[in-house]
């Protein structure tokens, strides 16, 4: 029996004893994040997948994993040897996971009537239970209704959230993070934490609240401006902050704060208390009204507000105003400071990008010979140089996400992370795909550059081409200011589309002040994000095309929205580009692009060599100069 078998079976036993006929295992954290502490990875424990995102469900019988297009090929190689079957979320015929338990193959055993769906109203004849088990502290509010509404429109099932199986099963479980709590220097933060929490007051006041839970954790650090190592590449502290019409209380294990931190905060006007005791703050917190958002606050959290607020005999007693976080969308609009700040770490990542890259480039011709065989590149060895470099310069902290180096076909496995098992040398042909980042004490990097090793097949340049036409036209946007960033989708994409060729991912999403590397709700991509795109926000530009078991493309550049003109229509918007780096020439065929084009990326590597060549050694800055040469017809 391998680990996964054996972890299996230990779930199905205590579902047996729990008369759970089924327990749902999210991707996230009580905190709804994207990138969780390693205590929380209940999803990746049973099931062996280690994506960001992704839900198992396990039956009696039966295990399946959704994800999304990010990680199809990355998945289906980790599930091999175990019973997950992989269902691809937003690809037709891929079920919805209520519609899965209900199928014939679920049910099929039990129930004897291989050849027929089993009918809802059989459905208690079939199984012994009737509850799907899910760990209401890690999934929203909105996610819980969500499967509540689908396993009863199904087939009369329940939801069940008040079990964590993982306390059980889970032998040598992580503990929780227990890193210290930093102060951001307000340098580098520009707003004093009592003046967000005034803006963040008067934004409850408009909305009818009083107050707030908030659970969000870089939120939470953007606002009191703290910063933290509990995750993995993200600079956050785990806690809840809870905003009362007289107080705010921080909910943290008291290990994390250091005298200076509890001094700072008393400053600021923040009370601080354990952070199990989260739950009784919400059952002692006493006003009109508090705001809860559902995307963003777990749904055993919500459910003792909710339960307050049902039975309450007060008649000013607490009420939910159900609404997006205010703190949303105020950390994504960055101030004087923090745009300086992103200004002076991507100068300071373009210095160590282009250091890497001539390295690449020289240690690959002077390995030539050996290259195919006895290469000492590889997929590791690269990122690992690639971080020495960027750990070099001033103000580094951390990476920002484990560097996606893939080659060849590795390239087109969307978010490829190499492994001893999986690492490969690289060759001195095709292309290499690395997207990395960083984090600085001053902003937080995100780039992706396809690089070309050597000779390239015409269907090779040409993709890339049509990836770089796209990431251009992001570039040249220029659009009313408030639009959605879905609107301007279909520019990375239309040049790809005339071929017949395509992405699933979005072509950009938000980045935080050193803090996540993934921040929103603005985005650019095809699904509806209402979210308006305005001036001071960050965002990337990163178009792709992966063609499985071959090779795949992405460029990628973090842009900052500036104004670009106002007329009587309004006020216009535009990008302005943060990330300097040289984007390789050697791949493009020259006449796909229009002059237009043509002539952004030459004024991009023009700005690309003013910006970084004084800051270069002489033979640096002469390599620089080479790759950023004007592209001509």
């Amino acid at each position: 029996m391998n680990i996964i078998e054996q972890r299996l079976s230990d779930l199905r036993e205590l579902m047996r004893r729990e008369r759970l006929a089924a327990f749902i295992f999210p991707s996230t954290d009580p905190h709804q994040s994207e990138y969780v502490a390693d205590h929380w990875k209940g999803r990746e424990f049973i099931s062996g997948f280690n994506g960001s995102a992704g839900t198992a469900v396990v039956t009696m019988d039966a295990a399946a994993l959704w994800t999304d297009s990010r990680y199809f090929i990355a998945a289906a190689e980790q599930l091999k040897g175990t019973e997950f079957q992989l269902m691809k979320l937003k690809m037709p015929g891929t079920p919805t996971i209520a519609e899965w338990l209900l199928s014939e193959k679920f049910f099929a055993e039990q129930s004897g009537k291989a050849e027929r769906r089993v009918k809802s109203e059989e459905f208690a004849a079939a199984v012994p239970s009737t509850e799907v088990g899910i760990d209401g502290w890690c999934c929203s509010t909105n996610e819980a209704r969500q499967l509540i509404a689908d396993l009863r429109k199904a087939g009369g099932l329940t939801l069940r959230t008040n079990l964590d199986p993982l306390r059980q099963i889970w032998r040598n479980r992580p503990p929780m993070p227990d890193s210290k709590a930093e102060i951001y220097p307000l340098k580098h933060a520009g707003e004093a934490a009592h003046l967000k929490l005034a803006r963040i007051r008067q934004a409850l006041r408009e909305q009818r609240a009083d107050g707030m839970l908030m659970a969000s954790l870089d939120d939470i650090a953007w606002t009191l401006n703290l910063r933290g190592q509990d995750v993995h590449c993200t600079p956050v502290v785990v806690s809840y902050l809870l905003i009362s019409p007289t107080n705010v209380t921080l909910y943290i294990n008291k290990e994390k704060l250091t005298p200076e931190v509890e001094a700072y905060l008393r400053q600021e006007g923040i009370e601080t208390d354990s952070y199990e005791r989260v739950t009784q703050g919400l059952k002692d917190y006493f006003a009109y009204n508090i705001l809860l958002d559902p995307d963003e606050v777990n749904y055993s959290l919500y459910q003792v507000v909710r339960s307050k607020e049902l039975w309450s005999k007060e008649p000013l007693g607490s009420r939910i105003v159900e609404a997006e976080s205010p703190v949303k969308r105020m950390k994504t609009v960055k101030n004087a400071e923090e745009i300086a700040g992103f200004k002076s770490a991507m100068l300071r990542d373009g210095i160590a990008m282009v250091k890497f890259l001539r390295w690449l480039e020289e240690t690959a011709a002077a390995n030539s010979s050996l290259f195919t065989l006895h290469s000492s590149l590889s997929e590791i060895s690269i990122s690992e140089k690639l971080e020495s470099l960027r750990a070099e310069q001033p103000l580094f902290r951390d990476i920002s996400f484990d560097t996606i180096a893939g080659y060849g076909a590795h390239g087109a496995i969307v978010h490829y992370e190499a492994t001893p098992e999986t690492d490969i040398p690289l060759k001195p042909e095709g292309l290499l795909l690395l997207d990395s980042g960083a984090q600085y004490m001053d902003g937080t990097t995100d780039i992706t550059r396809t690089i070309a090793l050597g000779p390239l097949t015409e269907e090779m340049k040409r993709v890339y081409t049509l990836v770089l036409k796209g990431h251009i036209q992001i570039e040249l946007a220029k659009f009313p200011s408030g639009i959605s960033g879905t609107q301007l989708d279909v520019l990375a994409k239309q040049a790809m589309w005339r071929e017949g060729l395509s992405y699933l991912h979005g072509t950009g999403h938000g980045v935080g002040t050193y803090l996540n590397v993934h921040e929103g709700p603005h985005q650019i991509r095809m699904e509806w994000k209402p979210a308006p795109l305005v001036v001071g926000m960050t965002v990337t530009d990163e178009p792709g095309i992966y063609l499985e078991g071959r090779f795949g493309v992405r460029i990628e550049n973090t842009l900052l929205i500036v104004p670009y003109k106002t007329t009587e229509f309004g006020e216009f918007l535009q990008f302005e580009s943060l990330t300097l780096c040289p984007i390789d020439t050697a791949p493009i065929v020259t006449e796909m692009l229009t002059q237009e084009e043509l002539k952004w990326l030459n004024d991009y590597h023009q700005m690309v060599f003013d910006r970084l060549s004084p800051h270069l050694e002489a033979d640096e800055r002469e390599w620089l100069k080479g790759k950023c040469e004007e592209v001509k017809r």
